[in-house]
């Protein structure tokens, strides 16, 4: 099954997995402590807007942890650090930015990990904010509902991973986060090296 980019929301973690069919040639970066999805080398020219974004980033006091489908990242994470509510931070920034205006309409998702956890996903036809209390998918196509899942691992490494390897249709790169009591870390896995 397809169900394009999904992210994985717990109460303590977190990870973003891209599937693509359209534009494989991604991978993630660090870029002092923002994970980043950007092309690869060889990817193929494209003014495409929703191609390359921050898809993980942690607030400035380490309170908090964002993972999303696009440029809803970044916002998301000034709001908490301006003091809003997780809840709201969520709501309030993909009720703004709306879903993607592409062909697909692809909706964007995102989630907040820290002293509350949610996950969102704003759609052509509906905007959902859920609090998390188990790992919890949503999707940009066909399980673009929040849903429990299983998450098996904790360690960022290998829970993006995990993550890549879940039986969903093309992988492309994953990214991870987890809280530690020294604050968040995280990683991500781009595929086997050919």
């Amino acid at each position: 099954m397809y169900v394009g980019r999904f992210i994985v929301v717990a109460p303590d973690r977190a990870a973003y997995r891209v599937s693509s069919r359209s534009f494989p040639n991604r991978q993630v970066v660090d870029r002092d402590g923002t994970l980043t999805v950007a092309p690869t080398a060889d990817a193929p020219a494209t003014d495409n807007p929703y191609i390359s974004y921050n898809c993980l980033r942690t607030t400035a006091d380490g309170e908090a942890a964002v993972v999303g489908n696009g440029t809803q990242v970044d916002p998301i994470v000034e709001k908490l650090e301006a003091g809003y509510p997780a809840r709201d931070a969520l709501a309030e920034t993909l009720l703004a930015l709306d879903y993607e205006k592409d062909d697909y309409d692809t909706p964007r998702i995102a989630g907040v990990v820290g002293a509350e956890s949610y996950v969102g996903i704003v759609r052509r036809d509906a905007l959902l904010v859920h609090a998390v209390e188990e790992p919890t998918l949503v999707a940009t196509y066909e399980k673009d509902r929040p849903e429990a899942v299983d998450l098996e691992t904790t360690d960022p490494a290998e829970m993006a991973r995990e993550l890549y390897e879940f039986d969903l249709e093309h992988p492309v790169c994953a990214a991870a986060v987890a809280e530690t009591d020294d604050g968040f870390t995280t990683d991500f896995y781009n595929g086997p090296q050919a």
